[in-house]
């Protein structure tokens, strides 16, 4: 398949995302979601998300998402106050039980595959 084909069905799966509402436990801004699950089998999803800004905490996270971001940027930080700028092309494994904070600064498209716990 060539790199062509590949980014049309992305941008065809991104132009038909569903509305997922307002970002519950945001802490700052009014982020709202959209997306589209792609894939789904026991204990497994895989998606495309979309969030405009806005911040919360993630507490004892329940099960692994692995991302890569296709649009946007935002700031991921750990419990222990490490914190990573992610845009186009960042890739990240967040494990059961990971603590921390999302910030969204500019409106992010994610692919994801969370895989339960």
């Amino acid at each position: 398949m060539s790199e062509a084909s590949v980014s049309a069905e992305t941008a065809r799966v991104v132009d038909q995302l569903d509305d997922w509402g307002p970002r519950l436990g945001a802490d700052s801004g009014t982020p709202t979601m959209s997306g589209r699950v792609i894939f789904e089998a026991p204990g497994v999803e895989v998606g495309i998300w979309r969030c405009t800004p806005g911040g919360w905490p993630i507490v004892d996270r329940p099960d692994t998402e692995s991302v890569l971001i296709l649009e946007g940027r935002a700031r991921i930080t750990d419990a222990g106050g490490g914190a990573v700028e992610l845009s186009a092309g960042s890739a990240l494994v967040l494990p059961v039980g990971w603590s921390g904070r999302w910030d969204i600064l500019e409106t992010l498209v994610k692919h994801y595959v969370i895989v339960a716990g």
